[in-house]
């Protein structure tokens, strides 16, 4: 018996990346998978390889239609849905001064009005279930700032606050909002020709082992089973929360004295 036995859960950018690993571990705890994604060829791929208990549909988390087609494809072949991943994102870099008014723009679309309006989407039939959980992927920049990504971080903020917007309302349904803050994971990378992805990964890595206690990047699967248990009954008294799994990445910083070495810290105490 899985976790997720009599579940129904549709996962937005499903096809690759965090979201395919989430698609993977909620199917493998027993719930029907819906995969929403523009990259239609891969969700098909996947949905093909779980079998009868995943469906993949073109779903564009910016469009009201979108979702409204994504909602009645989901209760016509499964029944219901329990569960919503608010996954699909996008991240453009550059510096304050140097981002234009079009790239603000789609990130604020897609992180943050895709959040939104699946959300919104999802009351009706969550509430037609008896209840369910929306787990919204934001990220440790959620909660910190950082440089070179002004828009990703006013998404990823303003998805934190939904979150708890959401969660307060949408209690008397039995419907659960909690928030995801990945910090630095592994997920696939499509080559585009110009990037070294190695190099940028190896970048990441040596960063991450510098900062974050654990000293290593995270891995696709370990953000994944956390949805899962969001998902699941497990989590049952858990809604308008943050639930960070980054190695401990924003748990602080160094102490200065610790750079000093161990005799000349004692002696502080």
């Amino acid at each position: 018996m899985g976790r997720l036995d009599d579940k129904v859960a549709l996962v937005s950018g499903g096809a690759r990346g965090l979201g395919r690993a989430m698609v993977e571990e909620l199917a493998a705890e027993g719930a029907r998978v819906v995969i929403g994604d523009v990259l239609s060829p891969e969700a098909e791929a996947l949905a093909q390889g779980i079998g009868a208990k995943a469906k993949a549909l073109r779903l564009d988390v910016t469009s009201e239609g979108s979702w409204a087609d994504a909602m009645r494809e989901t209760q016509a072949r499964f029944g219901r849905l329990d569960v919503l991943v608010n996954n699909a994102g996008t991240a453009v870099g550059a510096p304050l001064v140097d981002t234009t008014l079009a790239s603000w723009e789609r990130v604020i679309a897609v992180n943050q009005t895709g959040v939104f309006l699946g959300m919104r989407a999802a009351i009706e039939p969550m509430t037609a279930a008896g209840g369910g959980s929306i787990i919204n992927i934001s990220s440790i920049d959620g909660m910190i700032g950082s440089p070179g990504i002004i828009s990703y971080i006013a998404s990823k903020w303003a998805v934190r606050g939904m979150t708890k917007a959401a969660a307060i309302e949408l209690a008397p349904r039995r419907i659960r909002v909690n928030s995801i803050h990945p910090g630095h994971v592994h997920t696939l990378l499509a080559s585009d020709g110009t990037t070294d992805h190695a190099f940028v990964r190896g970048m990441i890595d040596a960063h991450v082992a510098r900062h974050a206690p654990m000293g290593r990047t995270g891995l696709p699967r370990e953000i994944a089973r956390l949805a899962v248990f969001l998902a699941s009954d497990d989590s049952s008294y858990s809604t308008g929360s943050e639930f960070v799994a980054d190695g401990g990445f924003i748990a602080g910083y160094p102490s200065p004295a610790s750079a000093l070495g161990d005799s000349r810290t004692s002696q502080s105490r």
